[in-house]
């Protein structure tokens, strides 16, 4: 694959760039980044920026040091804006192809928000760094567990969580694709639906290592802090097609994708309907940026038909 990406997919194929969430982190994802001079500069940046070693924690942190929420959400983004700066210095992203879209799952959105031209690096940063804390502090004050269920639909888990309510709070937090659901809550409920999802015929239900119940109401007081931290910062419209989490729609103006930020911490993730917008606008190749291969595990589920490429195989392939 080391050929440029116009040459692989036709210059004429309309694309999008997806961005990692939390949860496609792994030890050494960095290790082949910082081998390219643009992603070396990018992790010295963020370190200096960041005030930590983060380079060193990309490269040589084990499972233990990716996983606090203060850490893996800025370290998600370094490597995720190195890669789309490896894959454009190699040619794999061309500039006669601007993507008609960018979106990224839960955190990744911050990438997005990079590559779309409405945060500067540097300000992404930093909000991503005190969102990681908002949310790590909230975790401890008010916790809660995250579960993937296999095998419900929409409807189905939705219902599990309308019943499970009762013993605490609980509510679908990640529509990822077909069959696969997070739910997000107290410890209770969520035991309960489970118990409801298994009389219901799911495959089987997936405990999320994660340190709180992300993007449900226990997130609210994380929310309310990053709305603050959002209002002291400057961000400019739009450049590219960027799709919200909170909504599968398209954003443009600052203060609106501000208010989707913030409230992304405690609603749900409609990441199957944002992909779904995509393909309905004519998107059939999609660039996965950032580390590993979840998303494109997503994006194959719900549309079979799509190209797609993952940053991690196509900097593989020139190393």
């Amino acid at each position: 694959m080391g050929v440029c990406s116009y040459q692989i997919i036709g210059i004429m194929d309309k694309i999008a760039y997806i961005f990692s969430g939390q949860g496609s982190q792994y030890p050494g994802m960095g290790i082949k980044l910082i081998k390219y001079p643009v992603g070396r500069e990018t992790f010295q940046e963020a370190g200096n920026i960041l005030n930590m070693d983060i380079a060193r924690i990309c490269c040589d942190g084990n499972e233990q040091d990716l996983s606090s929420t203060a850490i893996t959400q800025p370290a998600l983004l370094t490597c995720s804006i190195s890669a789309l700066k490896i894959l454009r210095a190699k040619g794999f992203l061309s500039d006669n192809q601007n993507p008609s879209a960018v979106a990224g799952l839960s955190v990744g959105e911050y990438s997005a928000l990079v590559a779309a031209g409405v945060f500067s690096f540097e300000d992404a940063l930093k909000v991503v760094k005190e969102r990681g804390r908002l949310m790590a502090e909230v975790a401890t004050t008010n916790p809660g567990i995250m579960v993937a269920i296999l095998g419900l639909n929409k409807a189905k888990i939705e219902s599990i969580c309308d019943e499970a309510r009762s013993l605490g709070v609980i509510s679908p937090a990640n529509f990822n694709c077909p069959g696969q659901i997070v739910i997000s809550g107290e410890g209770k409920a969520i035991e309960k639906a489970m118990e409801l999802a298994k009389k219901a015929g799911a495959i089987k239900s997936v405990p999320l290592k994660v340190e709180g119940a992300f993007h449900s109401k226990l997130m609210l007081p994380a929310e309310i802090g990053l709305r603050k931290a959002l209002s002291n910062v400057h961000l400019s419209k739009a450049q590219k097609p960027f799709i919200s989490n909170v909504t599968a729609s398209y954003m443009e103006e600052p203060e609106e994708i501000k208010k989707s930020l913030a409230l992304q911490l405690s609603s749900s993730i409609q990441w199957e309907s944002s992909i779904g917008k995509m393909v309905k606008d004519g998107i059939t190749t999609f660039y996965e940026i950032g580390p590993g291969k979840v998303l494109s595990g997503m994006v194959r589920r719900i549309y079979k038909e799509a190209k797609i490429f993952s940053s991690d195989e196509l900097i593989n392939s020139q190393i």
